[in-house]
This record gives C-alpha cells, structure tokens and sequence, in this order.
C-alpha cells in the first residue's frame, strides 16, 4: 500500500520535473484512536520466513507496510515524519487562536477542579477506612476482655490446678496471667 504510493509520487514527479506545485498536506493533528501496545505482549508467536509481514514478529504499521521489533521503535515510527507523511499530513502544526487557548484554559480548570472533588472523596475514604480499623480493634479488645471473664469465672473453679498439671492441660492455651 505505501510502496505503491511511494511509486507513484516518484514517477509522478520524475514525469512532470516539478512542473506542479508540491503538494498540499493538512497539518499535524493528534491521533483519534489509542495505539494497541498490550495486546500481542506476553505471547509467544511462530514464526516462518514465508509469512506476510503482518503476520511476523514485532510491530506492523499498515500505512507504511512495515514491521518494528519494540514497542519504543513504533511509537518513534507512528510520530515519525515518514509515517505523517503516508498519512498524508506534514509535519507543521496549526497555530493556536486567541479563543482556541482560552477555551483550553477553561477545559483545564474544569478537569483540576473535579480532581479536587476526587481528591475531596479519596480523602473520605481513607477516613472511612481508618474508621473502621479502630472499630475492628475496639470489638477484638471487647471480646478478648469477654473471654477473660469467662475463663476467670468458670473454668478456673471447676478443674483443680494439680490435676490439671498433672493431665497436661496447664501448658496449652491456657489464659495469660
């Protein structure tokens, strides 16, 4: 697909010798999509010599018809000029309107003061949780404290203390005096 293209321009261009003047590009823009990085990550592939280059290891840009072997050489390539270019833009940016940036300000104000709002019930959750810690250790001591009165109130008066020792029961569990 690109090699054709690429073709084409150079003949185009080897046949009128810069008759026609260059081509108009759109300038930069940002990318509508999200570049898919993790899908392929982790699996194992086989690999032959025969298969198409959309089917071999690494990175395939469709635009360009081209294979990169890491992540980091295909995001240098898909911002790249070559890959622009085929995409059919140049590598200048629109400039920037007065009402464009006060727009933007705008939209970031929007965004800081919801994180602020986000911050606000992080915050609350973190008391929350904090919260019930301590009513989780305040029921523990409860029933520990309702435990000791058991031990104190009826089992030491039942089993005497040498017979206890005596059938082994003074080491094991015993409650902490």
């Amino acid at each position: 697909m690109a090699k054709k293209r690429l073709e084409e321009e150079r003949k185009k261009a080897e046949d009128s010798q810069h008759a026609q003047p260059p081509v108009n590009r759109d300038f930069l823009r940002r990318r509508d999509y999200k570049v898919d990085l993790e899908s392929q990550l982790g699996k194992t592939k086989v690999i032959s010599k025969s298969a198409p280059l959309s089917d071999q290891g690494g990175y395939y840009c469709n635009v360009c018809d081209c294979v990169v072997k890491d992540s980091i050489n295909f995001l240098d390539h898909i911002n790249g000029k070559k890959h622009q270019r085929n995409l059919g833009m140049s590598m200048r940016i629109e400039r920037s309107t007065l009402d464009q940036v006060k727009k933007r300000f705008e939209l970031n104000k929007k965004k800081r003061e919801e994180k602020k709002k986000e911050y606000d019930f992080e915050q609350r959750m973190a008391e929350l949780k904090e919260e019930e810690a301590k009513m989780k250790e305040y029921r523990k001591e409860k029933k520990k404290e309702k435990k000791r009165k058991a031990d104190d109130a009826g089992l030491n008066e039942d089993i005497d203390p040498e017979m206890a020792a005596m059938m082994g029961f003074s080491g094991f569990g015993g409650s902490k005096k």
